[in-house]
């Protein structure tokens, strides 16, 4: 079934590849949900922000499942990047997201 009824950032987005569209038909239904807690996660952080690791380990969620909310908050105008940085798990520079 597609669920690209909606569209991105309201639905999640794809690459027009079968994997990719696959993906995003998977995610539909629970996309909103986790864009909520996500939001809520950064909301909550105040003007400290969080990176998506630091978004992912404070919601107890793998960070593949955390990266396309910010994307698709950051496209919705909820979300900024507050200019700031931040080492992720793997040593480099995150962005350091905060609610508009």
């Amino acid at each position: 079934m597609n669920m690209h009824s909606a569209i991105y950032p309201d639905a999640p987005g794809h690459r027009g590849i079968d994997t990719s569209i696959e993906a995003a038909d998977a995610i539909a239904a629970v996309a909103g949900p986790l864009r909520r807690l996500v939001y809520a996660a950064i909301y909550g952080a105040g003007s400290v922000g969080l990176t998506t690791d630091e978004i992912a380990v404070a919601l107890d969620m793998h960070r593949y499942s955390v990266q396309p909310r910010t994307s698709e908050l950051k496209c919705d105008h909820r979300i900024e990047d507050s200019g700031r940085r931040r080492k992720n798990a793997s040593g480099c520079n995150a962005i350091v997201w905060v609610v508009t």
